[in-house]
């Protein structure tokens, strides 16, 4: 080993020495990786294909006191770090170049509590560990919409799922949080401890510490009626019309994602899918105007476990192939915006993209907008598009038509963004973060200055400290 070129958490190249590395390995438990060693390309791999960064040490974590000695270690020499929980961040916040990365993919365990209904999950869980466990016992929280993502992400980002329409979302769900802040030490999070931190965490994202667990409200949640309904691109304003009425007046128990899509066959179709919680008999009531509207050109909705459901959309979420994101919040969809995706969906340069619309939930709506740090109360759904590609040569065109197709749906927005979709680059802008978080910004940035002064934890969307 010799010593070692990092990055500084200003930007700037540094001289690692050798013997600093040497006693950073010597205080972990799990393997310290560098470029050259065996495991150290498939670790700094993430979900999207486009992330292509090296960080200069790999801390793989196996507990929490390799996470303190990691984050003591950048915090000392003043390193950057960046920190994967799941991996699934669409821009690739969990890989640095040139920095620390602080790898919690080792800690996966789940333990239920069946008679408190609540689940302790570590903070390299993804959605598939927690259910599993979760619903062996027909529990469940509010988790997302694809099986592989991780809970730590999507639960600092606020949380949209399936289970939002009765049960909020994901961070209006959690109970504690296990954080390892700046300074090296670990607090509880909760309505008891650490009350601001807590209020910070539900939906300020990676800003304030390496969260190593989440404690989680669990509910009953037996077999659904759910899947996707299909319909010609013939009939889409038709069809996302009946989509924006039908989301307008939907029970508790439904949630819904509305799309523009590219069938396996080639040809570009509308669907709407849907999750309803409670008796069947009353779910395939609420649901018939969705299967009767058409004809659709399928019908798979089915009575399905609440973990099938998590997995309904892994298959245009693949891990490895090239992703862009844009999104924003919508109050209501209008017909200009119903009539803009469809008009652009027709030039969609990859037939592994897609369009959507994702309902909030009613009982995300009725949360405050400011209890906690995600703000977007009164959205109806977000807007998105997630493009998706496998060819490198095709990159400048797809982020091209998703940028365009973003600014050209602006005005049918809140102009305001989920913060989970927000990238790392510099091109996208303090301005859109401090817009995601609206009238909760200042609070954060307090928060910010009193749990991460020097701002160590900046790999992400990041909240500037200003003292």
């Amino acid at each position: 080993m010799t010593d070692l070129r990092i990055t500084t958490n200003n930007g700037a190249d540094a001289i690692l020495e050798e013997a600093a590395v040497q006693e950073l390995k010597t205080s972990l438990h799990g393997p310290l990786l560098q470029p050259g060693d065996a495991e150290y390309d498939k670790t700094r791999t993430v979900w999207n294909g486009m992330v292509d960064r090296h960080p200069a040490l790999i801390v793989r974590c196996s507990g929490v006191a390799d996470v303190i000695a990691a984050v003591r270690f950048a915090r000392t020499h003043k390193i950057l770090i960046s920190v994967r929980g799941g991996g699934h961040n669409a821009p690739g916040s969990a890989v640095c170049q040139g920095g620390l990365m602080i790898d919690l993919a080792a800690l996966r365990s789940v333990r239920v509590d069946p008679m408190r209904r609540t689940a302790r999950a570590e903070g390299g869980a993804t959605w598939a560990d927690l259910d599993r466990e979760a619903q062996a016992f027909g529990l469940a929280t509010t988790g997302g919409s694809v099986s592989d993502t991780g809970i730590a992400g999507l639960t600092l980002g606020g949380g949209l799922g399936w289970l939002a329409g009765k049960y909020g979302l994901t961070c209006d769900n959690l109970l504690s949080a296990d954080v390892v802040t700046a300074e090296g030490t670990l607090l509880i999070a909760s309505t008891a401890e650490h009350a601001d931190l807590f209020w910070g965490l539900r939906g300020g994202g990676g800003n304030f510490g390496v969260v190593t667990s989440f404690e989680y409200q669990l509910h009953p949640v037996g077999p659904v009626l759910a899947g996707l309904v299909l319909y010609p691109f013939s009939k889409a304003k038709e069809a996302l019309t009946l989509y924006r009425d039908f989301t307008a007046a939907t029970p508790d128990e439904v949630n819904t994602i509305g799309a523009l899509l590219t069938s396996p066959d080639g040809a570009p179709v509308a669907a709407i899918a849907v999750c309803c919680q409670g008796s069947i008999k009353a779910a395939e009531k609420v649901l018939r105007p969705l299967r009767e509207f058409g004809p659709p050109l399928a019908d798979e909705i089915n009575v399905m476990a609440y973990r099938q459901v998590q997995t309904l959309l892994d298959a245009a979420t693949v891990r490895g192939r090239r992703y862009y994101t844009k999104s924003n919040m919508m109050r209501q969809i209008s017909d200009g915006a119903i009539d803009t995706l469809i008009e652009r969906f027709a030039t969609i340069p990859s037939p592994l993209s897609f369009v959507f619309f994702q309902q909030l939930g009613n009982a995300a709506n009725r949360v405050s907008p400011t209890a906690t740090a995600f703000s977007h109360r009164d959205a109806l759904c977000e807007w998105g598009c997630l493009s998706s590609w496998l060819d490198p040569a095709a990159d400048d065109v797809n982020i091209r038509w998703t940028r365009e197709l973003f600014e050209v749906m602006r005005p049918f927005t809140t102009g305001r963004d989920y913060v989970n979709q927000i990238g790392i680059e510099a091109d996208e802008g303090a301005e859109r973060i401090k817009a995601a978080y609206g009238e909760n910004y200042e609070q954060l940035v307090a928060l910010k200055n009193k749990y991460d002064p020097t701002n160590l934890f900046r790999h992400n969307q990041n909240i500037k400290p200003t003292v």
